[in-house]
């Protein structure tokens, strides 16, 4: 490690926080149900209490970048104890311009954004239905922390020498944005690593690929200068006994 990284990360403030709730959103092809998860374990095994909601476009899958396309998921972790997956969010990951367009309203003021620029794009805006950028507009900047990050770019950029086929890399993204998270909210890459290895035991490639684009979203937060801190959420205080997580169907059928 340099002098000069290890100055950067000396530099950022870690502040402590009770609860916070991220939702996470883009096209239902960009992974958003499973970093989710993902970010749902990392909490679980921190010790946070949670609650969670994932929000499944139509399964008559509509039109790639539209708004009635979009996927998302939202968890609520705390270091008290949480009963519902927030009303509002403190945090939303927009992979395109519809899932901001259609998530921005319940962003509390003062909440931060993490846009993917590189899907910012004309075209991307047509589909919905921004008559003009957001993220170029006074009103967004003024009322939110608003920062724009090339996810799908510097997720090509970790995976180029990696022989994958070619539009692998894109759909490795969603663990970019993942790594991301963990670094912002103090968690362990480890757990997710192994779970890569376990899911991907088939194919060597996902492996190699997932694993590299989440160490690049951490490690991007870690030494990037447009954050200027990080967060932790300590560990919920529990009565002695067993704990799982549980989905609604699930506790609907026992």
């Amino acid at each position: 490690m340099s002098e000069s990284s290890s100055s950067k990360r000396s530099n950022k403030e870690l502040v402590e926080l009770e609860t916070v709730a991220i939702r996470f959103a883009g096209d239902s092809g960009d992974g958003m149900q499973l970093t989710g998860d993902r970010f749902t374990n990392a909490v679980a095994i921190a010790g946070n209490d949670l609650s969670t909601f994932p929000d499944f476009p139509a399964e008559i899958r509509a039109p790639v970048g539209t708004l009635a396309g979009v996927s998302g998921f939202q968890v609520n972790f705390s270091s008290k104890e949480v009963h519902t997956p927030g009303d509002s969010v403190d945090v939303l990951v927009a992979m395109n311009p519809a899932a901001l367009k259609a998530n921005i309203h319940d962003l509390k003021k003062g909440g931060i954004i993490i846009a993917n620029i590189d899907n910012f794009t004309e075209k991307n805006l047509e589909k919905a239905d921004c008559k003009s950028n957001p993220l170029e507009e006074d009103s967004l900047k003024s009322a939110y922390q608003v920062h724009e990050v090339k996810i799908t770019e510097m997720t090509r950029k970790a995976l180029e020498d990696v022989e994958i086929r070619s539009n692998l890399s894109d759909r490795c993204k969603n663990f970019f944005a993942l790594g991301l998270m963990y670094w912002m909210y103090s968690r362990p890459l480890e757990p997710t690593k192994e779970w890569i290895k376990s899911k991907f035991a088939k194919n060597e490639e996902f492996i190699i690929a997932n694993t590299r684009a989440l160490e690049a979203g951490y490690f991007f937060g870690e030494n990037t200068e447009i954050f200027a801190s990080n967060y932790i959420v300590r560990e919920a205080t529990y009565p002695a006994g067993i704990y799982r997580n549980i989905s609604g169907n699930v506790a609907l059928a026992y």
